[in-house]
């Protein structure tokens, strides 16, 4: 019985040394995983860099421009084709080769006058030039013939042969109806950057500054419309396009805008250019008197324009007007001093000049003097400026 059961136990393990080794044989056989294969790279990198970008997104749709834009843009491209860019040049000889070179100067703005070829801008940006040239809006380059100026208006006309139908002469307005507030544009070359719009409002008027001439000009427009280094001489324009003053100055302790620039008012221009055009110069009348320096009246404390001489066969001289004088001890006595012209107070040689420009040759007006510390008042019909 014992021999039995041992002889099934060897049987037992037998069988199941068999079972693990046919086991492990089967787990041997059977084949590794296949490697992995890399992804197939593109050929273009370009590619491969497009695929891991977002997609572009589609601009929203432009809103409508407002009423003020749209008038904004017609004024612009109503008002460009008369504004013109002008550049100047000076003539310089080589010391040594004798070699003529033109080194450029300035530049400034300008706008077309009238369809005769006259280009309005300010004196001072032709100032001490020996060339200017005119680039009308359509990029055209004309030689400019300078046709007169006056310094004491800061104001100069060109001339130039450009063809009557390049030509957009600049609408005319009016300044004396002019309102603190009101819309203004101005279109120039600032620093260069030809046709450029800024806008403002009317921030003063009555304003005075001084002209290169030393004169002051009187009643001119403060904007606060961006008017930097290029934009002298152009155009401000009221809301309906048309010219209401020429942009000359700016006030600014950096040099470029600080938000205070002045305008020559057009009413001035509208009587200044047209005798420039006729004659190179302004022809004010005159008096027929010579004053004395502002220095000396200042220092002997007096109020006017005090009359050093009288000019031979004048009005003054006709209507009794006195002259300083010496008398036999070599004392200087003192002329009549002019205080008044008609209504308009005279308190200095500039105010004597400004009052003038109200006036033609052979206007009679009523002139007040303080002779002997009295006042007394002459008739006299004003002389033509010689």
């Amino acid at each position: 019985m014992n021999r039995l059961k041992i002889f099934v136990w060897i049987v037992l393990l037998g069988v199941g040394f068999l079972a693990g080794a046919a086991w492990s044989g089967d787990g041997a056989e059977q084949p590794a995983p296949p490697a992995e294969t890399p992804a197939e790279e593109p050929a273009d990198p370009e590619e491969a860099t497009a695929t891991n970008l977002p997609a572009a997104r589609e601009a929203a749709p432009a809103g409508d421009l407002t009423r003020e834009e749209r008038a904004n843009i017609r004024l612009f491209e109503d008002s460009a084709p008369s504004v013109c860019y002008i550049t100047t040049t000076n003539v310089r000889r080589d010391y040594f080769s004798r070699n003529i070179t033109e080194i450029p100067r300035g530049s400034g703005s300008g706008f077309v006058w009238d369809k005769d070829g006259h280009v309005i801008t300010n004196y001072h940006v032709i100032q001490g030039a020996d060339r200017a040239t005119v680039t009308l809006a359509d990029r055209s380059t004309w030689e400019a013939v300078p046709v007169g100026v006056a310094p004491e208006k800061d104001l100069a006309v060109l001339r130039i042969e450009a063809p009557r139908k390049a030509l957009r002469p600049i609408p005319i307005g009016s300044s004396d109806d002019l309102r603190v507030g009101q819309s203004v544009f101005a279109i120039g070359n600032p620093f260069g950057l030809d046709q450029t719009l800024t806008t403002g409002i009317v921030s003063a008027l009555g304003r005075e500054i001084k002209s290169v001439a030393g004169i002051p000009i009187r009643d001119v427009i403060q904007t606060d419309a961006a008017i930097n280094p290029g934009n002298s001489g152009g155009p401000l324009l009221d809301s309906s396009g048309r010219l209401i003053g020429v942009n000359t100055a700016i006030y600014s302790p950096s040099g470029a805008s600080a938000g205070i620039g002045f305008s020559i008012p057009v009413d001035v221009v509208s009587w200044v250019i047209p005798e420039l055009i006729e004659y190179g110069r302004l022809k004010r009348p005159t008096l027929g008197v010579e004053l004395a320096r502002p220095q000396i009246v200042e220092r002997l404390g007096l109020k006017g324009a005090l009359i050093i001489d009288v000019i031979e066969d004048s009005a003054a001289e006709e209507a009794g007007i006195r002259p300083t004088m010496r008398d036999r001890r070599g004392s200087i006595i003192l002329g009549d001093i002019i205080t008044g012209i008609d209504e308009e107070k005279i308190t200095s040689n500039n105010d004597l000049l400004l009052a003038l420009e109200k006036y033609e040759p052979g206007d009679e007006v009523v002139v007040r003097l303080l002779r002997d510390e009295e006042e007394v008042e002459v008739l006299l019909r004003l002389d033509p400026a010689q």
